[in-house]
């Protein structure tokens, strides 16, 4: 069996990582670099660097932040946030990303995820899909959560999937932040719909949420952010509990 992976994700404004909670509400949290380089002796099995306000605010990802991330880690390193071309993923992919995460470009002009899986592999695409529940179901929210649309959440992740993503990054933004669990329901349903591995986002508190994700939505991944940058939850901690439930991680 896979082992499990456990993902911290930086979101970074302004040069700085920052948390919040349902998308807003943000707070500061750290050096991005620092705390890279601390996950990846804790022994965190990948990073998520999201540069979130870079596609609501039209620019591109810093190259030179990426670059000095990439030289603190030794974990394989997903970068995201304002990535609209071909030109963009080559210049993070050359600043040391490992993967990119799409999600408004992606949404808004599909076949871009056709044309990274077919130039540099689907190993390198992460389609990040930030979906909300509501009275129509789970809907797909462009710029950071900030404007709806008409997709669903599952259908889209099956065109991503068909299209030739390499994995799915999936953030609740209901759950985003509140601690409460993550929304193992849907991630169910997605891991038994897509034919490649699902990342959970949005809700951990708790070493138990992590455990559920695995066991109740059968995640391939769990991705965290505030619960690891504030010392809540430590890694090499998580990965001892989730050994004791039987679950499979990387020590």
């Amino acid at each position: 069996m896979l082992a499990k992976r456990i993902i911290p994700c930086l979101d970074v404004k302004d040069g700085q990582t920052v948390k919040g909670t349902n998308f807003v509400n943000l707070r500061q949290a750290g050096d991005p670099v620092e705390l890279g380089r601390m996950y990846s002796e804790q022994g965190a099995d990948e990073l998520v660097f999201l540069d979130i306000t870079a596609s609501h605010e039209g620019r591109k990802t810093f190259a030179e932040m990426v670059e000095r991330v990439a030289a603190n880690v030794s974990i394989p390193f997903t970068v995201g946030g304002g990535i609209n071309s071909m030109e963009d993923v080559d210049r993070m992919l050359s600043a040391g990303a490992d993967k990119i995460s799409i999600n408004s470009a992606a949404l808004r002009r599909p076949e871009l995820i056709d044309e990274i899986a077919n130039h540099f592999g689907s190993q390198v695409c992460v389609v990040a899909i930030d979906a909300r529940m509501d009275e129509q179901g789970w809907t797909c929210y462009l710029n950071g959560g900030r404007i709806p649309t008409e997709r669903g959440l599952f259908d889209w992740a099956r065109e991503a999937n068909q299209r030739g993503a390499g994995e799915i990054l999936f953030t609740s933004m209901n759950h985003d932040g509140v601690k409460t669990g993550f929304a193992n329901e849907a991630l169910a349903r997605l891991s038994e719909e897509l034919t490649i591995p699902v990342i959970a986002s949005g809700g951990a508190g708790a070493k138990e949420h992590f455990r559920d994700a695995f066991t109740l939505g059968k995640a391939d991944a769990a991705l965290a952010a505030s619960v690891f940058h504030f010392g809540e939850i430590k890694i090499p901690e998580l990965k001892e509990y989730l050994s004791t439930q039987n679950i499979t991680v990387r020590k």
